[in-house]
Order: C-alpha cells, then structure tokens, then sequence
C-alpha cells in the first residue's frame, strides 16, 4: 500500500477518501514517468529523434515539467490539500505543457496528445463530472487552437495540423473524460457497498462467535485429523480446562473421538452418556458435518446432568404451580381466620387462657402466611439472566444496601473482597437475593447468647485456576450435623417461625445460575454457606497464544 494513504496523524483514511488517495498517488507517479520521458526525448543523446523548433522552450518546458511533476508526487504524499484542488492543478498543468511542447518541438504531436488523453482519463476517475469535462474541453480547444493556429498564423516551414486529426482528438477527450468519470464512479459505489458488506459480515462473525461462546451447550470444530480448530467455554469445561497448547481430540477425549470416526463411516448417532473428565458430568455427544467441500465437523456436547436438572426443574414447577394454586386458595380462608382472631384478642372480657390461645392463633396465622408467601414466591421465579459480575465491587454495594435497609444494632457485616478481582456469571437480582436470606439466617441463627452477630460476606477463590466463591461466614454455635443434611430440604425447620423454605430457595435460585450453594461447619465454632460461581472467562484469553482453537478463514 503506497504511503500517500497515511494522514497527518498517523491514521488511514477509510471508505472513498482512502481510494481516491490511492488513484492520486498512482496518477502522480505515472505524470512523473511522462516528465522524465519528456526531459529523454528534448535532451537525450539520441540524434534526429524530434526536430527542436524553439530549443531553449522545449528544454526548459521538459525541466520544469520534471520538478512540476515531482512536486506533486510530494504534494500528494505530504499534504491534506483537498484532492479535487490537486488533480485541478495538475491537469491545468499537464495541457499546457502538451500545448507548448508540440509548438517547441516537431514530430511529438501524436504522442503527446496520446499522453494527454491518459492524463484526461485519470483525472475524471477522481474529479467530479463538472470538472471532467471542463478539462476535457480544454484539452479539447488546446487540439483545435492548434491546429487553428498552425494554418492562419503558424510557423513558417511548417505544416499544420490536421483538422481531422484535432477533430478526432476533441471528441476522443471528452468521450474519455465521460466513460472514465462513469467508471470511477462505478467504481467507487463498488467499494462503498464492499465496505459495508464487510462490516457486516464482521459484525455478524463476532455476534456468531460469542453467541457461540456464551451456549450453555459444548460446542467443537474438529478437522478430518482429529484436530481441534475451535471450542467455546462450555466445551472447555466439559473436556477437563486442557491446556491451551493441545489440540488432539484423540488426546483430549479418546472416547469421544472413537465415536466421531464411527460416525463418519457411518453416521448414526450414538446418544449413550461418555465421560470425558473424572471429575466432569457425562456428555452426550450429537455430531454434524459444518462444510460441504472440507472435512470439518461439528460437535455438540449435552451435559447430561443438565437434562437431568432440566427433567427435575420441569417436574418442580409443575409441582410449584400446583402448591401456588393451593395456596392461593388457602391464602383467603386464612385471612378471615386471622382478622377474627385480632377481633376476638380485642375483647376486653376476655379470660386470660383463651387470649393465650388467641395468640396462638395469631402466630401460626403469620406463619402460614409466610410459607404461602414463599411457595407464591417460588412459583412466580422467572429464568435467570446471567452476566459478567465482579464480585469483589457486587459484595460491597451489597453490603451498603443491606446496611441501609435493615438496623443493625450491634450487629456486625463486613465485605471482604478478594486480592484480585473476580468474575462470575450469574444473575445480580437473583444472587442478591440468595445472599439476603443467607446474611438474614446468620443474623439470626448466626450469634451466641447475649451477644451481637458477626457475618462476613468474603470473596475468594481456593486455587488460581478455581472458581469464584462468595461465603456467607458467622461466629455463631453452628448448625448439628445431623440437622446440617436436611436444611436445604424444602419445608424443614428448627426455628419456631420459620417457612423451612428460604434455604430451598436460595438453592434452587443458585442452580438455575450453574452455581451451588452448601453449608460447611467452621473450625472455630461457626457456619459458612458457600457459593460457588461459574467462572466469567473468556476463551480468546485462553487461546491468545494459540491460533489452533480459532476459526480460520
């Protein structure tokens, strides 16, 4: 690419600019070699080759038609002068010097209204059709003066021009100059549509690849070598986190590729679980052909526990719109028994044993309500929305919101982020409410008697490679382990009031985010929930070493 596209600032122009500077570069260049033929045939060491009429104006026109010439060269490559303006210039230029050589000079007319005519052509490539034409005419009339000049006034001893021959070289100027301003016209509409077909199609690429990325479904490219060109995060996952450097399917996953070689002799689909990694969920494999004329095939890896949750979801929400319906029904039933209730407790005679037992029912009234609330809550769960989240920021907004919405007294919350920052994908909304009703336990259940709860709120991660964790921490005497197997059961209680249903969940809500949610005693007395994210990384970090796991043109 010539150096006439670069701008002041170090920057390309785009689109049309960068194309017209492009034809003005190669324009000067060609202008420069007819400057330097001009200046070889006026003074060059060959005899008899042109008859000099006026010897001192054809050298002297060659010359400074030479530095003319380079100093548009330079104007070209140097300057942001408009390109109209410098084309002008030039043209002006170039019929003039055509005009006086021919009259300095014998035998050169043919070749240099031949030059000329390229010059005229150029020009209109980049000039607007006005302007084509303009000097199309003036080329034009410079033809006829000549000949007009040379048979009323000419040199003596000479003959003029021929009026067929000026004729001809009028029309063919301006004929060129139309056709080539057309043409560059086409031209250009042709880059413009070019360029925006390209950006397109490189937009829709990126939205390809990261649609691709963020699938929940493993998804690889594999050549007919049992190599991999491409994976995203899913699959990445699923064969174990390899390291960036193997690309050999057979390696990786033999089993996997065992069955992609069947398939392709003959393809039928084995949909029977594999396990890729010891310590990954069984897959189940689909295989398709991506092209046509190359062998490169596709392969989708399903992990099967998902299916098995997404069974066992669907089952949950058929069951929670029927709990929701039930309790939407008991919900108004239950609102006559506890607004008689508060009527009745409002009587002034009343013996001090039935008030007792009025209170009763007034607590087991709330308590009900509170269980219909979150079986309604349950059941109205929308999906998750997972995004990127760092998690160290996100505990301590949380943290101040909590602070802000609920008194404290004495009682303690701290975020403690991470050394690093960390990300997670996961829903915001939903993780804030699992860690409400987790920091809401603790400050609970989480004390000692007669003194103020201390809950943590830590982010952290076990190892470099690990996944992201978000703790909830008290100091409180920690759960029995024979009571710590059923809390996240649904409606399983120890406490007086409690639903049995928070911890439920808070569970449910973490595995619709790929997350999990467990509780591990501390050593020191204690209890800590912990989350455990699905990491937000990206594969073209994995691979920025590596071009073999990227699609390649």
């Amino acid at each position: 690419m010539p150096p006439s596209i670069v701008s002041q600032h170090g920057s390309l122009p785009s689109g049309i600019e960068a194309a017209h500077r492009r034809e003005l570069y190669f324009f000067c260049l060609y202008r420069l070699l007819q400057a330097a033929l001009l200046v070889l045939v006026v003074n060059g060491p060959i005899d008899n080759l042109v008859t000099l009429v006026h010897p001192l104006l054809a050298r002297g026109l060659s010359i400074v038609y030479l530095l003319a010439a380079g100093g548009f060269l330079l104007l070209a490559l140097r300057s942001r002068l408009s390109l109209s303006i410098q084309v002008m210039l030039a043209l002006a230029l170039d019929i003039v010097i055509a005009v006086l050589a021919k009259e300095a000079a014998d035998g050169i007319e043919s070749a240099v209204s031949l030059l000329l005519l390229v010059n005229i052509g150029a020009g209109a490539v980049i000039l607007s059709l006005w302007a084509s034409m303009v000097f199309a005419g003036a080329a034009a009339l410079g033809a006829l003066g000549e000949y007009l000049y040379g048979q009323f006034g000419g040199r003596a001893g000479t003959d003029a021009q021929d009026l067929a021959s000026a004729v001809m070289y009028a029309v063919i100027y301006l004929a060129i100059a139309l056709l080539c301003h057309l043409l560059g016209r086409q031209m250009r509409e042709s880059a413009a549509l070019a360029d925006r077909r390209g950006q397109e199609l490189a937009n829709l690429s990126q939205l390809n690849e990261l649609i691709i990325r963020r699938m929940r479904t493993g998804v690889l490219v594999v050549g007919g070598d049992d190599r991999i060109r491409m994976m995203n995060e899913a699959a990445w996952n699923l064969l174990g986190e390899p390291s960036p450097g193997e690309h050999s399917l057979v390696a990786l996953a033999p089993e996997l590729a065992a069955r992609l070689r069947r398939w392709r002799y003959a393809p039928q689909q084995d949909t029977s679980p594999v396990a890729l990694a010891p310590d990954r969920p069984p897959i189940t494999p689909r295989f398709a052909r991506a092209t046509l004329d190359a062998e490169l095939y596709l392969l989708f890896l399903d992990d099967s526990s998902l299916v098995s949750r997404r069974a066992e979801e669907l089952t949950l929400s058929t069951l929670g719109r029927l709990s929701a319906s039930i309790a939407h029904e008991i919900r108004n039933p239950l609102a006559a028994i506890h607004h008689a209730a508060q009527l009745l407790e409002e009587s002034e005679d009343m013996p001090d044993a039935d008030r007792r037992l009025i209170e009763i029912i007034l607590t087991h009234c709330r308590r009900m309500n509170d269980i219909v609330e979150n079986v309604l809550a349950l059941s109205r769960r929308e999906r998750s929305r997972p995004e990127q989240i760092e998690l160290g920021a996100w505990a301590r907004r949380f943290v101040e919101e909590f602070k802000t919405g609920h008194f404290l007294n004495r009682d303690e919350l701290l975020a403690v982020p991470a050394q690093r920052p960390l990300h997670a994908m996961v829903d915001p909304q939903q993780l804030h409410q699992v860690a409400s009703a987790l920091v809401q336990n603790a400050l609970v259940y989480g004390r000692l008697p007669e003194q103020p709860a201390r809950v943590s709120l830590c982010v952290r991660q076990l190892s470099p490679q690990g996944a992201p964790l978000l703790e909830v921490l008290d100091r409180g005497p920690g759960i029995p382990p024979a009571t710590a197997v059923n809390i996240f059961e649904p409606f399983y209680t120890t406490g007086k009031y409690g639903s049995g249903l928070g911890l439920y969940i808070a569970r449910q809500l973490c595995e619709a985010n790929q997350a999990s949610l467990d509780y591990l005693p501390l050593a020191g007395g204690g209890s800590c929930f912990r989350i455990t994210l699905a990491r937000a990384r990206s594969m073209a970090a994995v691979g920025e070493h590596d071009d073999g796991w990227k699609a390649r043109a």
